[in-house]
């Protein structure tokens, strides 16, 4: 029985651990975020315990240490957190971190291990995929430095969930995961905590908060949508409470299990509660957007999008505005698919800059060897070496820190940087759902032609690569290949075209098109319109309209 008190709660009767006879499962290799799957397939059986069984067995010297656990709320989130609690307590961890509720944010967990110096942690999501009984669910492993698991552990795991054949389990009452308190679950120490104040400290040791203050009792309005996610208590806490704006500007703060029958991704397609407010007429200064599990920002001026690409170089050209980043710049590193407008800006200031494979895994070494500052991916995620995960907060209150420090709008901010950098048009279309074996089919198929590629004429450009994007990681020499398509032209303009591994459904098929403008007269092109020529280049090279069967792409960024 549990004896529940206002701090320490014990639970007195003898438990036994319990090992269950289990059979592997098919297809639980852990993707470039993790284990993504229908929730009815997580509900199985044995389904999740013999993932996070394999993730357990696979790491030497975890005994008697610190786990951090936590996810985004969405469905079968408590029932997940119960399972894992269990089974950490038998597989003899010495504390388990878990967050209130069972609520813990992807930036969150990656500060929270990082603090409490934890061995590892489970974060609970499927990051911006739907929610609800007939949604996603996922699970990914992060390591000590509160990263995502390198491909090395990964690998180890999926080769341990294929042969399986037991997992250790308790049987006890389930732990009041709305109270704050500790628990002892036969020697392992069970701590709910407030996650939500670990992180809004952590964000005023880097942002100049009075400076924001300030702004936003100047007459300066936003909107934060946290699209029924896990990012609305920490947005409330941080902008409404901590600093000072006005109550509601907080939208859709309510973490829901099915995220309110939305599509927990911020980008102009899914969050059009947001694009509706900042395109009406009477629009607030500023807008931003975050995801499900709160690793993904989208930022939004007055009737102008910010695209994640040039996000990600405008918080790298303003470092010096911020406190927590002013002169100790390193570097930045950007996914392969992201444009080059950071590399143009670490090349005008002087420090380095990396292109590495999608993935946040990628940035970790880098980020450990003090080589890079800053990081971000076109997928509307940003990040600093202040933790090891992408995070979609961080990325709005550093805007915030930028516009209280400049005084000029979001559309200024971007046109001054255009001006200075040069721009580069950019875009990514995506199609969601496509028949997996006539997407598999076609990538196979453009990736046998690129060879033949090389000096080939379409237009006005001439192609100078084509391959299939191979990493060397410059820190352990570790070799990625088969990260993505490129065509690369004269002109410096390229097309990227990318298999997906974050949908559960069919296969999703990305192509991304970027051309670099360096005059000031020629910035003010609709990008669609600007990349029209190479779209349909490379619409003429995969024959993937054709092949698909679809005439327009399920989201435009």
């Amino acid at each position: 029985m549990l004896e529940l008190g206002t701090i320490k709660t014990t639970i007195r009767e003898t438990m036994d651990i319990l090992t269950i006879p289990t059979h592997p499962f098919e297809g639980q290799k852990p993707g470039t975020s993790g284990l993504r799957k229908k929730v009815e397939i997580f509900k199985q059986p044995h389904y999740l315990e013999n993932f996070v069984q394999s993730v357990f067995d696979t790491l030497p010297g975890h005994e008697g240490q610190t786990l951090v656990l936590g996810g985004d709320g969405r469905f079968y989130n408590r029932e997940a957190i119960h399972i894992i609690l269990r089974m950490a307590a038998a597989n003899g961890f010495g504390r388990v971190l878990v967050g209130r509720g069972g609520l813990l944010s992807t930036p969150a967990a990656s500060a929270i291990i990082r603090k409490y110096q934890a061995f590892g942690g489970l974060v609970l999501s499927a990051s911006h995929n739907p929610g609800g009984p007939d949604g996603d669910f996922g699970i990914k492993y992060n390591i000590g430095n509160g990263g995502p698991a390198p491909e090395r552990i990964t690998e180890a795991i999926h080769a341990r969930s294929r042969e399986i054949t037991e997992y250790k389990t308790l049987k006890f009452e389930e732990i009041p995961l709305d109270v704050c308190g500790t628990y002892n679950l036969m020697g392992t120490t069970v701590e709910v905590i407030d996650s939500v104040t670990d992180y809004a400290e952590l964000m005023e040791s880097l942002f100049d908060f009075e400076a924001i203050r300030t702004l936003l009792k100047s007459g300066f309005r936003m909107r934060f949508d946290a699209m029924h996610a896990i990012t609305g208590p920490y947005a409330t806490e941080i902008i409404e409470r901590r600093l000072g704006a006005p109550t509601g500007t907080v939208m859709n703060g309510t973490p829901k299990p099915d995220f309110g029958g939305g599509h927990p991704d911020p980008n102009l397609t899914y969050a059009r509660d947001l694009v509706k407010v900042m395109y009406g007429d009477d629009a607030p200064d500023f807008g931003a957007a975050s995801d499900g599990d709160g690793d993904r920002n989208m930022i939004l001026g007055r009737r102008f999008f910010v695209t994640p690409s040039d996000s990600l170089a405008v918080i790298a050209a303003n470092a010096e505005h911020v406190p927590g980043y002013r002169g100790r710049v390193t570097g930045v590193a950007r996914s392969m698919p992201t444009s080059a407008a950071a590399d143009r800006v670490a090349a005008a200031l002087g420090f380095e800059s990396f292109e590495t494979p999608t993935g946040w895994k990628f940035f970790g070494n880098l980020l450990d060897a003090g080589r890079i500052t800053f990081c971000g991916e076109e997928s509307f995620g940003s990040g600093s070496d202040h933790v090891r995960e992408k995070d979609g907060l961080w990325a709005v209150l550093y805007w915030l820190n930028i516009l209280a420090a400049r005084g000029e709008s979001v559309e200024d901010i971007l046109r001054h940087h255009w001006q200075r950098f040069g721009r580069d048009y950019y875009t990514r279309h995506d199609y969601e759902e496509v028949d997996a074996t006539v997407a598999k089919a076609l990538y196979s198929d453009l990736k046998a032609r690129l060879p033949a590629l090389l000096g080939q004429r379409f237009g006005v450009r001439t192609v100078t690569l084509a391959d299939d994007f191979a990493y060397t990681d410059p820190i352990d020499g570790s070799v990625s290949d088969g990260q993505g398509l490129r065509i690369l032209f004269d002109d410096g303009a390229r097309a990227v075209l990318r298999l997906s591994g974050t949908g559960t459904v069919g296969a999703t098929l990305r192509v991304y098109v970027e051309r670099y403008e360096a005059d000031p007269a020629r910035h003010d092109m609709n990008p669609q319109v600007a990349l029209a020529e190479l779209i349909d280049v490379v619409d003429a090279l995969s024959q993937l309209k054709q092949r698909t069967g679809r005439t327009q792409p399920s989201v435009i960024t």
